[in-house]
């Protein structure tokens, strides 16, 4: 669905009255929502349509997942949990995956964020190289 500039600009800038310290608040989201369907202003429903495609990707911004090619143990799982907090902050949803196919180290996705230190990374691209 194309959606003109002003109702982009505008679901914009009613999905940042919905953010609380850089995190989504969902209380604010809801009423945003239900004030914007009850005012009806043009276009609202691109605007809503903008909005929830904002929240998908804010959702999706918070996802993580660790894959690795044994099961960890619960000390190495907080390890990695207390660097990804530290680095995109708390509220993550983290899921862990053993994949044997890696041969071993770790592959960990956040969002649209790929850290490869697995050991079939590295050789498809040493193999790359050549």
């Amino acid at each position: 669905m194309k959606i003109s500039k002003t109702a982009a600009a505008a679901a914009r800038r009613l999905f940042g009255i919905c953010l609380t310290e850089g995190r989504l608040d969902e209380a604010k989201l809801k009423t945003v929502v239900s004030r914007l369907i009850e005012s009806a202003p043009r276009d609202y429903r691109a605007i809503l349509a903008a909005i929830q495609r904002l929240t998908r990707l804010e959702y999706a911004r918070r996802e993580v997942t660790v894959e690795s090619a044994v099961a960890l143990d619960e000390d190495t799982r907080q390890r990695v949990l207390a660097g990804l907090t530290h680095q995109y902050g708390s509220g993550l949803v983290v899921q862990y995956k053993t994949t044997p196919e890696l041969l071993g180290g770790l592959r960990i996705r956040v969002g649209n964020d790929v850290f490869d230190g697995s050991v079939q990374g590295r050789l498809i691209r040493l193999a790359n190289a050549f």
